[in-house]
């Protein structure tokens, strides 16, 4: 019997943030390519459960919050989850796409027979096999996931070159009505749909989690003035609760056009706006990596991180723009330097650049 008619179950710890559970799109697709008839389960947190690709797994298990934010209970919360997870096995097959000690943990405890993952933190023990981990700079992470497969699953190619042109493409070609190369409807069948504008319109995504990737809401204005002046197109803002005042404060606004549609569902909620745009104007944050992904033309004002490890890929053309500063990329989440310096990376790109790379890069 072959490796892969005897592999019946499969467990896959996928990402803990939104931009790498997509960067993951092509490992889930090789996954299900490799073993059509398995049963692939998802344990995942709670705000990266909407995102999972449903047309590629089989069932998703949300793993438990912590009781509280301390060492224990962090760990009792991983004993949970692995009680849960081995009471459904058994495993034949895991992968362990975050390279944390605990994802490793409850994997071994959870008694999953062939444990994947990259021997980091420690962790080389717990997994089996555990691959070779090199801080490695210049490896994109999606290349880092599809890498986790086994050898009899892993594409002839570099997976920058899996959104290529439908015909290099081994996914469907363009369907009228649905997004090139991903479809929302199949991958995200739950998802409550926020509808767009009937006009034609561009998206801001102005948030992020990290300071030193958050472009000053100041430059967004100025960009979107700069837009409905040229093209008298109208932005709509996107994001969740986190984005909700920064919204209210831009369309008060009225010179600026904007529609605020933040905190009206999940991410996956966002699907139809970003496909039906001219374009998507975005910090470095996860919803840059779902607009690229449903096929909107995306430019990103980057900050603090590294675009060789983490820029987006998707069927919508990306473009990122930065000021390589002397402590460029750093990437940290707080800016070190001193308050006249502080995000000088970001603050140092103008809007006025940004518009007209928008215009020349993403031609619109």
């Amino acid at each position: 019997m072959s490796q892969r008619r005897s592999v019946k179950s499969i467990l896959v710890r996928s990402p803990n943030w939104i931009g790498d559970q997509i960067l993951a799109y092509p490992f889930f697709h090789y996954l299900r390519k490799a073993y059509p008839q398995a049963r692939i389960t998802v344990a995942c947190v709670p705000w990266v459960s909407d995102i999972q690709f449903r047309n590629l797994i089989d069932e998703t298990i949300i793993l438990p919050r912590a009781a509280n934010r301390t060492l224990s209970g962090r760990w009792d919360a991983v004993e949970a989850a692995a009680r849960e997870i081995r009471e459904q096995g058994p495993w034949d097959l895991g992968f362990c796409l975050p390279n944390s000690l605990s994802s490793a943990w409850m994997m071994f405890r959870a008694r999953v027979r062939e444990r994947r993952g990259y021997a980091a933190d420690g962790r080389g023990l717990l997994l089996k096999p555990g691959l070779s981990w090199a801080k490695r700079t210049t490896v994109h992470r999606a290349e880092d996931y599809v890498g986790l497969l086994p050898p009899e699953a892993k594409p002839a190619r570099p997976v920058r070159a899996f959104w290529g042109l439908p015909a290099e493409n081994e996914l469907d070609p363009r369907i009228p009505g649905e997004v090139s190369g991903f479809d929302a409807l199949k991958a995200w069948p739950e998802a409550e749909v926020i509808e767009p504008p009937s006009e034609p319109y561009w998206v801001l995504a102005p948030g992020s989690q990290a300071e030193s990737r958050r472009w000053p809401a100041q430059s967004f204005a100025r960009l979107a003035r700069e837009i409905l002046s040229a093209r008298g197109w109208r932005g709509v803002i996107v994001g969740g609760a986190g984005e909700a005042t920064l919204a209210r404060d831009l369309v008060s606004d009225r010179s600026l056009g904007l529609i605020d549609r933040t905190a009206q569902g999940t991410v996956a909620s966002n699907w139809k706006i970003f496909a039906n745009a001219r374009f998507t104007v975005s910090n470095d944050s996860g919803l840059a990596h779902v607009a690229a992904l449903c096929g909107s033309p995306t430019q990103i004002v980057w900050g603090a991180g590294d675009p060789k490890r983490t820029e987006p890929l998707g069927p919508g053309k990306v473009r990122v723009m930065f000021n390589p500063i002397e402590c460029w990329p750093c990437e940290r989440n707080f800016c070190a330097l001193p308050a006249p310096q502080k995000i000088d990376c970001l603050r140092g790109i103008q809007p006025a650049e940004v518009w007209k790379e928008i215009q020349s890069g993403l031609r619109i």
